[in-house]
């Protein structure tokens, strides 16, 4: 998958082209993106994505709370997966935002050569967002593509969306969010050193340093999942602010990995989520708090009982 960095300078070949910001890149937009892959095929060109860097939202509003679901690298492996041939990643200025929805059309749609695009029925575009979906079939009559507007997804009646994705998350209903994303959710960060309290209780952690803007589920204790040194190793996520050793305490994430002895500092993990297996409390001491860890222990090994054989599959598959 070709990725595309600055604004091509000639005419570029045909494609079909898919629009959205495609957070968490779930059910929903994996369905537009392969209707656009269809019609890719059936046109014998290319299938393209644009999207903008910075995400618009933190340009046009820097002190908002972003939460999202994936990372850029998360986005563009699941695309490569899906089977997208190149991805416009455009720069997004001021200047951007302030393109009229013809201007978008004009200096951007038609430069690349678009034969075909895809949207949801509720993208909008061009500045303060006024462009329409009716608006770009309207523009596609005028200069020359077609245009495909996917109608809400559902799934057992209630629509697919990021914000659906993220209610869940926040409610701490692991699988809720698994259903409409197609797939665990993960949390990606770097391994960062911490208060090695876990050694003492007798489960080291490693301490993950969420990227920045990512949301965090709910508070508790997960049963999660990760890939290190090319094989599925178990865990056991705790994110809280350790209310049994702390009365104010910034929030973190930590993982208890079952069969897995080394040096994770500085590496990048991605923890899959399977399950919320309980909420954050406080306890009366250590040993209370040793008892109720090994409980957490066996449930998420009984949670996460034959994830690995299954993704040990998948992983020798690809």
């Amino acid at each position: 998958m070709q990725i595309i960095r600055e604004f091509p300078s000639s005419l570029e070949n045909q494609c079909v082209l898919a629009l959205g910001n495609f957070d968490g890149v779930h059910l929903g937009h994996q369905r537009l993106l392969q209707s656009g892959l269809y019609q890719a095929t059936q046109k014998g060109v290319e299938l393209a994505v644009l999207l903008f860097e910075p995400h618009p939202l933190k340009l046009l509003f820097p002190e908002r709370v972003m939460g999202f679901l994936t990372t850029q690298k998360e986005q563009l492996r699941l695309f490569s997966e899906i089977g997208v041939d190149r991805v416009y990643l455009m720069p997004f200025t001021r200047e951007m935002a302030e393109t009229s929805p013809e201007g978008f059309v004009k200096d951007i749609l038609v430069k690349l050569n678009v034969v075909h695009l895809v949207v949801g029925f509720n993208y909008s575009f061009g500045a303060f967002g006024k462009g329409t979906p009716e608006d770009l079939q309207r523009y596609g009559q005028e200069y020359g593509f077609e245009v495909s507007v996917l109608q809400p997804q559902t799934l057992n009646g209630k629509v697919i969306s990021s914000t659906a994705i993220r209610k869940a998350l926040l409610s701490g209903d692991m699988s809720a969010a698994k259903k409409l994303l197609g797939r665990a959710h993960s949390l990606c960060g770097i391994v960062v050193e911490g208060e090695k309290r876990g050694r003492q209780l007798g489960y080291p952690t490693a301490n993950l340093k969420v990227f920045d803007d990512l949301l965090i589920p709910k508070r508790g204790v997960y049963a999660v999942w990760a890939e290190i040194e090319g094989r599925i190793v178990q865990g056991m996520m705790n994110i809280g602010m350790k209310p049994t050793f702390h009365e104010d305490y910034a929030l973190t994430v930590e993982v208890h990995f079952f069969d897995f002895c080394g040096d994770l500092y500085g590496l990048e993990l991605a923890l899959f989520c399977e399950e919320k297996i309980r909420d954050e409390r406080k306890f009366s001491g250590i040993e209370e708090l040793k008892v109720q860890l090994e409980r957490d222990a066996q449930n998420v090994k009984r949670t996460l009982h034959g994830i690995t054989s299954e993704h040990h599959q998948s992983l020798s598959a690809t």
